[in-house]
C-alpha cells in the first residue's frame, strides 16, 4: 500500500507523460521508495494508455535491472516485465516493463551483446516502432549515465519521453520536474528527521590523527545507539561506514591497524570491506543485526547497495578534496524498521569529517536539513508542565470511501446549489463551467501574435476539437483519469470509479446523486472535466465545511510532558546568537533553524513581552512531541502538531502559527488544511479547558495578529485580534 505523497509522486508522474517537455526529472530522496513508485506509475499508466513500452536503463556493474524487476514483480503481480535476454528472445509488447543494464549496451568490449546481437536489438526496437507502440524510458541513476554513449541509446529508442530518476538528477532545461520531498518521506518515518555534522566538535579541535580521531567519535556514538535502540527492544546493529579516498592504500592500512586496537578486525567478523579490488565480511550485511559494525567503502559505495542499519559515515580525506558525492550521505538516512522511534538520537544520522569542502557540499545540497546541532536541557522550573497529547490509532484507519463519497455530495449540494432535481443540478453545473457533451472536446487555439508577451495569447481565439466518443478507445482514457482522480484522495481505482458512478451515473443508485448520465456520458463527462473534477475534489477534501461532521477519529490519549533534553539545530553562521531567556530550555537561541519567518517573529515577541511567562517550541512529527489527531474528509488520520505552548500570566495557551499577509494584505498561508486544524484546534482547546489560536504576521504593520474563535483568511477580518491586545485581555 502506497503512502500519501507516493500516490501524489505517482499521479504527477502520469500527468507528466501528457504535458509537452520531453524529458521529465523525479527527484526523490534515498529511502524514498523510488522503485515502488515507479512500478506503479508503469502499471497505472499502462491501464489507461495504448501502445506504450517502459525501458527502465539502470546503471552499474552490478545486478541492478534484476533487483528492480523482481520489486516490480512483487509489487505488481502479474506485471510485463523483462529483461535484456527476454527481449532478444521475445521483442518488444505492448505494456513491458523491460529492465536493462546500461552497461550491456553501451559498455567497450562488453560481449552481452555481440555485433550480431546489437543490430538484431535495434532490428526489435524498429519492428516496436512499425507495430506503432511508442517507448517511455526510466534512466535509473541519470546522474551516472550522462554520457555521449548513453545518449546514443536513447535516441536509438527514440522515445515520446525520457523520465530522468535520481536523488540529484542533472537538471535539463525544458524539462517537468516531479519532485519528492524529503519533509514528506522524513513525515512517514521512512527516512532519518536530521543529519548531525561532527556533532561535539566545538569551536577548535587538537589532533594527532584525524583518523584516530573521527573513529573513535563514531565508535563512541555506534555504542550510544546501539544501547539506545536495545532499550527499545530493537535488534538493530548500528553500522559505521568509513569512506576512503580513492588511490589511497595507505590511509586504508591507517584505518585498520587502529581499528586493531580496539579489536574490531575482519577475522573477528566486526570489519567489512566493500572495494572493487576487495569484498570481505559482507554476506547479510544487511541484515538489522548483522555482526560487522564497520565496512570500509572509497568514495561512492555500489550503486543500488540498501543497508538501512547504515548510521554513521566517517569522511576520510588527503590533501586534495575529491567531488562530492551525497549518494553516500543517502546509505545512513534510510531508518532501518521503517519508522522513526520517538528519539532525537535513534532518529538522527551522523556525519565525522575534516574534509571541508565535503561539508560544505552537504549543507548546500540539505540546505537547512545539515545545520549545526547541540544538546540543550529543560530547565527544572518546567520539569512539571503537562498537557494531553493524542495519537493515532495503532490500527491505524484507511481512507474511508463512504465518508469520501458523502463529502464530495455535499460539496456540490453547498457550491453548486446541487437537490435532487438532476436536470437542473446540469444547469447549475454548466454555468460555472462544467462541460456536457456526448463527443470528447478538446481546445486549442487559433490567431496572430506580434510579440510573445501574454496579452498577446489572451487575444487568440479558442477552438473546439470533437471527437466521437469510442468506448474502446475512449475508455482507457476514462481509466486513466479517474485512477488520477483517486490517487489525489489516496483512493484506490475501484473505489473512485464507484463514487464517479455514483455520483454522475444514472445506472448506480444512491440518494444524493447529482447527474443522471448514461454510461457513455459518464465517459465524455470525466474526460472533458477532469481538471475541473480535480479541482473542487481537492477543495472538498481540505475544507471542513464539506464535512457532514466533524469525525472523531479512534485515538490514543497520554500525558505529554515537555522532553527533558533536545537535540538543538541552529545556524552557527549567522551573526546574531542571543539566546532567549523565556525557552524553556537552557542555551536556546535566537538563530534557531528549521523557523519560518511567521515562528522567527513569535519567538522574538515571546522574548520581549511581559505577558509571556515561557515558551516551548514543539516538534513537527514524532510520538514524543504534542499532538492532536483529526480526520480528513476522506477519513484519513492525520497528526497535527500545533507550533507552540505558551504560558501567559499564568495560563497555558497552545498557538500555531501560519504564513502571514503580505504588505497588500494578501495571504501567504500555503497550507490548504489551515482552516480544517483551526477547527481541530478549538475542538481541542474547548475539551481541555485551554486558550490558543492561530498566529499571523501582518507585513504591512510588522504586527502579530490572533485568530481564536473563527477562522479567516482575510487580515481585516475582526476575527483578527493584535495578539498583545489578545494576551492582556485573557489574562
Amino acid at each position: 500500500m502506497l503512502v500519501s505523497f507516493q500516490l501524489k509522486a505517482v499521479g504527477e508522474l502520469m500527468e507528466s507523460i501528457e504535458d509537452e517537455s520531453k524529458e521529465v526529472i523525479f527527484k526523490s530522496p534515498t529511502g524514498s521508495g523510488k522503485t515502488i513508485m515507479l512500478s506503479h506509475f508503469m502499471s497505472e499508466f499502462g491501464k489507461g494508455n495504448f501502445g506504450n513500452v517502459f525501458v527502465w536503463l539502470t546503471p552499474g556493474r552490478g545486478n541492478l535491472e534484476e533487483q528492480s524487476k523482481e520489486k516490480m514483480d512483487k509489487y505488481i503481480p502479474n506485471s510485463q516485465t523483462k529483461l535484456l535476454s527476454d527481449v532478444m528472445a521475445d521483442g518488444f509488447k505492448e505494456n513491458d516493463s523491460c529492465f536493462i543494464n546500461w552497461e550491456k549496451l553501451t559498455k567497450t568490449g562488453n560481449t552481452a551483446l555481440r555485433e550480431g546481437e546489437k543490430a538484431n536489438f535495434q532490428e526489435h526496437i524498429n519492428r516496436a516502432h512499425s507495430d506503432g507502440l511508442e517507448f517511455i524510458i526510466i534512466v535509473d541513476e541519470s546522474h551516472q549515465n550522462n554520457t555521449v554513449k548513453a545518449n546514443d541509446i536513447l535516441e536509438l529508442f527514440n522515445p515520446k519521453k525520457i523520465i530522468r530518476t535520481s536523488a540529484t538528477p542533472n537538471k535539463t532545461t525544458k524539462s517537468t520536474v516531479v519532485e519528492v520531498s524529503e519533509e514528506d518521506v522524513i513525515a512517514e518515518g521512512l527516512i532519518k528527521k536530521m543529519l548531525i555534522i561532527n556533532e561535539g566538535f566545538g569551536r577548535s579541535v587538537n589532533i594527532d590523527s584525524q583518523v584516530n580521531y573521527l573513529l573513535d567519535r563514531a565508535l563512541d556514538k555506534q555504542k550510544e545507539l546501539k544501547s539506545a535502540l536495545q532499550e527499545e527492544g530493537s535488534i538493530v546493529n548500528p553500522l559505521i561506514i568509513v569512506q576512503l579516498p580513492n588511490n589511497s592504500e595507505w590511509m586504508q592500512g591507517e584505518v585498520e591497524r587502529y581499528l586493531s586496537t580496539k579489536d574490531i578486525t575482519y577475522e573477528n567478523g566486526l570489519l567489512g570491506v566493500w572495494l572493487s579490488e576487495r569484498k570481505q565480511n559482507l554476506e547479510n550485511i544487511e541484515r538489522l543485526d548483522a555482526q560487522p559494525i564497520i565496512v570500509i567503502i572509497k568514495q561512492a559505495i555500489a550503486t543500488g547497495w540498501d543497508c538501512p542499519r547504515s548510521q554513521i559515515l566517517v569522511k576520510l580525506r588527503e590533501n586534495t578534496s575529491e567531488t562530492f558525492e551525497i549518494q553516500t550521505i543517502g546509505r545512513i538516512r534510510r531508518m532501518p524498521e521503517l519508522k522513526h522511534y520517538g528519539s532525537d538520537i535513534l532518529d538522527s544520522c551522523y556525519l565525522y569529517t575534516f574534509d571541508e569542502k565535503f561539508t560544505e557540499g552537504v549543507k548546500f545540497h540539505f540546505g537547512k536539513g545539515a545545520l549545526d546541532a547541540v544538546r540543550l536541557f529543560l530547565k527544572k522550573d518546567y520539569r512539571k508542565v503537562s498537557l494531553t497529547s493524542e495519537q493515532k490509532s495503532v490500527l491505524g484507519i484507511s481512507t474511508d470511501p463512504k465518508q469520501a463519497l458523502d463529502t464530495m455530495a455535499l460539496y456540490y449540494q453547498k457550491a453548486y446549489g446541487a437537490s435532487t432535481r438532476k436536470q437542473e443540478n446540469q444547469t447549475r453545473l454548466r454555468t460555472r463551467g462544467y462541460a456536457f457533451s456526448n463527443n470528447i472536446v478538446k481546445k486549442t487555439y487559433t490567431g496572430e501574435v506580434h510579440t510573445l508577451t501574454a496579452k498577446e495569447f489572451e487575444k487568440l481565439d479558442s477552438v473546439d476539437m470533437i471527437e466521437q466518443l469510442n468506448t474502446h478507445k475512449h475508455g482507457r482514457e476514462y481509466h486513466n483519469r479517474v485512477g488520477s482522480l483517486g490517487v489525489k484522495l489516496s483512493l484506490p481505482y475501484e473505489h473512485m470509479n464507484t463514487i464517479i458512478r455514483r455520483l454522475f451515473d444514472k445506472n448506480v443508485n444512491y440518494q444524493h446523486k447529482i447527474l443522471n448520465l448514461d454510461t457513455r456520458d459518464v465517459y465524455a463527462f470525466v474526460i472533458n472535466n477532469f481538471n475541473k473534477l480535480k479541482e473542487d475534489f481537492r477543495i472538498a477534501m481540505s475544507s471542513p465545511e464539506y464535512q457532514n461532521h466533524l469525525s472523531l477519529p479512534t485515538i490514543a490519549e497520554k500525558e505529554f510532558r515537555l522532553p527533558r533534553e533536545i537535540l538543538f539545530t541552529y545556524d552557527g553562521s549567522n551573526r546574531l546568537q542571543q539566546e532567549y531567556e523565556s525557552n524553556v530550555y537552557k542555551g536556546y537561541l535566537s538563530s534557531a533553524e528549521f523557523r519560518s519567518d511567521s515562528e522567527k517573529s513569535f519567538e522574538k515577541y515571546c522574548e520581549d513581552s511581559n505577558n509571556v511567562d515561557w515558551i516551548y517550541k514543539n516538534g513537527d512529527k514524532g510520538n514524543e512531541y504534542f499532538s492532536i489527531v483529526y480526520l480528513d474528509n476522506s477519513g484519513n488520520q492525520r497528526t497535527f502538531y500545533p507550533d507552540y505552548v505558551i504560558s501567559s500570566n499564568g495560563e497555558m495557551w497552545v498557538i500555531e502559527t501560519k504564513g502571514g499577509f503580505n504588505r497588500s494584505g494578501e495571504s501567504e498561508d500555503i497550507d490548504q488544511f489551515s482552516p480544517k486544524k483551526f477547527e481541530i484546534l478549538k475542538r481541542y482547546l474547548n475539551k481541555h479547558d485551554l486558550k490558543g489560536g492561530f498566529v499571523r504576521k501582518d507585513k504591512s504593520n510588522n504586527e502579530l495578529f490572533i485568530c481564536m474563535d473563527s477562522y479567516h483568511d482575510d487580515i481585516s477580518s475582526e476575527e483578527w485580534m493584535l495578539l498583545d491586545e489578545a494576551l492582556e485581555k485573557h489574562s
